[in-house]
């Protein structure tokens, strides 16, 4: 089964808020198996342009990141963040074909 991410960028204008969706979403994320591999931190734009924080966030599957997305108590977690975020998100599936050698 392919993998799916949530490529976010991020940037948070009122911490406070921010920090209630987060706290909100971390069961929601737990329930569908999310795992973040990438939260904010040091990152370099040496092309084109970029938020000021940056997530990807690992699904199980391609699936479960739609349901996810998709469910009553996430949509209910976004009006939290809508007022403290403005946000990039990217849904997108994994990839296990051939690697470059």
């Amino acid at each position: 089964m392919v993998k799916g991410y949530w490529i976010l960028g991020i940037d948070v204008h009122d911490q406070e808020k921010f920090q209630v969706y987060m706290a909100t979403t971390s069961e929601i994320h737990k329930k569908y198996g999310a795992r973040f591999l990438v939260r904010g931190g040091n990152h370099l734009v040496p092309e084109g342009s970029a938020r000021s924080r940056n997530t990807i966030v690992e699904f199980p599957s391609y699936q479960s990141e739609l349901d996810c997305w998709h469910s009553t108590e996430y949509q209910q977690a976004i009006k939290l963040r809508l007022p403290a975020s403005k946000n990039d998100l990217v849904i997108i599936e994994g990839y296990e074909g051939p690697q470059p050698s």
